[in-house]
């Protein structure tokens, strides 16, 4: 028999804020955590703004592993060590063996491989770290948030670009619901805003490049011109729903349902003509048991670019009709790349247990091509909302849909 997943610890680290609460009144709010890029000199840079997280507070990790260890990892320890105090998990009591960790991230330690081929350039091989190996690996943060945790259940990074950190969640929910864990660490982190990635991200024509964070990422305005990088990283503790039940722990929401698929059609171009990500959505409904009328709120993908934003709105459209209220929060968090699906995730979650919408800011001009039921300004009040919806689409045509139930 399936085992119900519920959600009982929240972590995060992003630019509207470190911990759960400061998140979630300042999205609540509609504040804006875009500015223009701090870390690095932007001089002959096309863009200009990012979404950093400027309150950053790694003193709870040992000098050492700062030294070495790159800022994607160091967010997701810091993230998952949030989470897990949150959840109330005792060591003393915790299986752990049955206890899992999946942490998503797209590009690695990349500013670690700037700094190592500037070695190599100005020093020559023989002055490399030894740590720059470890320090660049995409799954170096789950691996290193399990041994924080002690984790020695299943262990993955799910590299799926900007779906990676929903489908981390999403498979880590049917690891549980299926009995292969009790416990699960899952989510996503990514640090990029530095000189590579956003001059590649650049070259692709994908980003922003004004220099007004108000109306810079701006999802389903006609306006919109591109994403804004953020950086970030966001951990859920995932338990079955009796392990949950056995300690007396908090729930945040129940995980109702995932559905994931690819497009099978373009390296970095969703599929406006097929709609794939459809089948994505339809299989959340699925596997949640619900008609598509049940979700009264969608957390949209919504980068705030031209073809991401026309396929999204056609598809929820067609699906979904006008009936669920949709904003994209990147709208004031930027785009963190898969870190985005966790941190969407938790965002949802939020959602459901207040019992508010989060709204999305910046939009002025109505395209006809997105045309939505869209929450704007400040979160609105929606207490009787039993389902809402994350939606993660990443290059490569990968497709994430999540649906979280209130707890009651």
């Amino acid at each position: 028999m399936a085992e119900r997943v519920v959600v009982t610890g929240l972590g995060v680290m992003a630019s509207l804020g470190s911990d759960p609460d400061t998140l979630w009144e300042n999205i609540k709010n509609g504040k804006n955590g875009i500015g223009l890029i701090t870390s690095f000199d932007t001089e002959g840079f096309d863009a200009k703004l990012a979404a950093e997280v400027k309150d950053a507070d790694f003193s709870s990790l040992p000098k050492r592993d700062l030294l070495f260890d790159s800022r994607f990892i160091n967010m997701a320890r810091v993230s998952a060590s949030q989470a897990y105090k949150d959840s109330g998990l005792n060591p003393d009591t915790v299986c752990s063996d049955r206890f899992g960790v999946y942490i998503s991230n797209s590009m690695g330690g990349v500013e670690k491989i700037e700094d190592g081929l500037r070695v190599m350039k100005e020093k020559g091989p023989s002055r490399m770290s030894p740590m720059m190996i470890p320090s660049i690996l995409p799954n170096m943060a789950s691996g290193r948030v399990a041994i924080d945790l002690s984790a020695k259940g299943s262990n993955m990074a799910s590299v799926s670009a900007c779906s990676g950190g929903a489908m981390s969640i999403g498979e880590a929910y049917i690891k549980i619901r299926y009995g292969y864990e009790d416990i699960m660490a899952a989510g996503a982190s990514d640090a990029s805003i530095i000189p590579f990635p956003v001059a590649g991200f650049s070259a692709m024509k994908a980003l922003h490049k004004g220099d007004d964070p108000d109306n810079a990422s701006i999802p389903f305005d006609k306006r919109r011109s591109g994403f804004v990088i953020g950086e970030g990283a966001a951990v859920l503790i995932l338990e079955s729903l009796s392990h949950a039940k056995s300690r007396g722990a908090r729930i945040y929401a129940e995980i109702a349902g995932y559905g994931c698929n690819c497009d099978a059609y373009n390296p970095v171009a969703p599929d406006y003509e097929n709609l794939t990500c459809i089948g994505a959505m339809q299989k959340a409904l699925d596997d949640a048991g619900i008609s598509a009328d049940r979700i009264a709120y969608i957390n949209a993908h919504g980068t705030s670019t031209v073809i991401n934003d026309r396929t999204e709105s056609r598809a929820v459209n067609e699906l979904f009709g006008k009936r669920p209220y949709v904003s994209s929060t990147k709208s004031m968090t930027g785009h963190l790349l898969s870190a985005s699906g966790a941190l969407e995730a938790l965002i949802t979650v939020k959602a459901l247990e207040t019992g508010m919408m989060p709204p999305m800011t910046g939009y002025k001009e109505f395209d006809p091509e997105c045309d939505l039921n869209f929450v704007l300004g400040k979160a609105q009040s929606n207490p009787d909302m039993e389902y809402a919806a994350s939606n993660s689409f990443g290059f490569g045509g990968h497709n994430a849909c999540l649906i979280f139930r209130k707890w009651t």
